[in-house]
């Protein structure tokens, strides 16, 4: 079998490459002899589309899961529990096989020997890097407990602004949906039976009333066809997001968007100045911390400045000035605030007082934004449906006043 798996060399080195194995297990045992750590990994069939991020709803574990998980086995280890007992509880607790089989594989590597983050690193599509990281730090530092809980604090802050950010498009995306299919339905069922009194009529028909028509014809008569071109827009499109180049110009699309643009910037801010700040609290090096940082990140701007970051911070420079020299990623208070840490030699705290601040921001911004976006929704329905009705209406109209 071959798969397309990203990795982590003993220098630090983040590459991608395909290679042949038995199964997952052994592509890891090579990977491991040569010094490399597998970050993702996914098998290449035929005729199938491989990505080397592994979509969340296909992981079978959540990220709430992970955040019990990771908060309950850190409390057992502080109340003296040995990490194998501890893990063979939440194996007889569980109730779903997925994490069973996951506790159980766990248990065993750690009986063969391994560490805790050796084990996980066995389950690459559901123990992210950072993950991995900090359990390794916390093992190396002999706070195992402490960085476990640090895990799920930075999971679960992860976890509520997503859900924070996807709760204010609910509304907007339900409604737009619920118009949608109402479309559809009056062009199918309703103006069929109002062109027959248009005939009826033999008047000159305005543009509009031509174009809903036009419209409802294209759906009655030609149903098929336009299943299949909306099937391969979306195929399209979500194809075109696994290319660099169709990635790279949804990203572009995303932040300069009104109102969204600016939540998106708040939100990346935050999630790079968490996480670099739990990963350094931790005891991780800083150029691994933004290495790891830039895997968490999904904009692919971010990913790019992070990546120029660590190779700056290599040769010495401090990592507050790559933020400052892109002020419409991060806004100028993240890099002054890291400037400041850095000087007292308190970065983790610094940044984690900036993550505290736009987190806030978000989630003020998002409660503000279905404020806003209800009345707006309610215009545009409004237009739509005072446009269908005219351009229903107006023929009739046309022949009371010839009368």
């Amino acid at each position: 079998m071959k798969f397309a798996y990203k990795a982590t060399k003993q220098d630090g080195e983040t590459h991608q490459d395909v290679r042949e194995a038995t199964d997952k297990f052994d592509l890891f045992r090579q990977l491991r002899k040569e010094g490399e750590v597998v970050i993702s990994c996914n098998e290449i069939k035929p005729g199938v589309v491989s990505a080397f991020h592994t979509p969340t709803f296909l992981q079978g574990v959540s990220a709430h899961e992970k955040i019990i998980f990771a908060r309950n086995l850190g409390g057992m280890i502080e109340a003296g529990l040995a990490i194998s007992r501890a893990l063979s509880v939440l194996e007889h607790q569980s109730k779903k096989p997925k994490l069973k089989g996951i506790f159980k594989q766990l248990n065993t590597s750690i009986s063969q020997g391994k560490t805790f983050h050796q084990a996980l690193e066995e389950f690459p599509s559901v123990f992210n890097s950072l993950f991995i990281s900090m359990v390794k730090a916390g093992e190396e530092s002999g706070n195992l407990a402490k960085s476990l809980k640090q895990v799920a604090d930075q999971l679960e802050k992860n976890y509520l602004i997503q859900k924070k950010v996807k709760g204010a498009m609910i509304y907007p995306g339900i409604i737009i949906s619920l118009m949608i299919v109402i479309g559809i339905l009056l062009l199918t069922f309703v103006v069929p039976r109002l062109v027959d009194t248009f005939k009826d009529l033999n008047t000159a028909l305005p543009a509009s009333t031509q174009f809903i028509i036009w419209l409802s014809d294209l759906f009655k008569y030609h149903y098929l066809l336009v299943g299949i071109t909306m099937t391969v827009i979306v195929m399209g499109f979500y194809y075109a997001l696994q290319t660099a180049g169709g990635r790279r110009a949804f990203d572009y699309s995303i932040l300069h968007f009104p109102v969204v643009g600016l939540i998106v910037r708040e939100t990346n801010s935050a999630r790079t100045t968490r996480t670099l700040s739990s990963l350094l609290s931790s005891g991780v090096d800083l150029v691994l911390a933004i290495r790891i940082t830039s895997e968490v990140i999904q904009n692919s701007f971010y990913k790019k400045v992070l990546d120029e970051a660590s190779l700056r911070v290599e040769k010495g420079r401090p990592i507050s000035e790559v933020f400052m020299e892109n002020e419409f990623l991060y806004p100028i208070f993240v890099g002054e605030m890291a400037s400041v840490g850095e000087e007292t030699g308190e970065l983790s705290h610094m940044l984690a007082g900036v993550a505290t601040f736009y987190e806030e921001e978000v989630d003020q911004k998002t409660k503000d934004m279905s404020t806003i976006v209800e009345p707006v929704l309610m215009i545009v329905v409004g237009i739509v449906v005072g446009f269908f009705a005219v351009s229903m209406i107006s023929p009739m109209y046309s022949v009371l006043n010839t009368l």
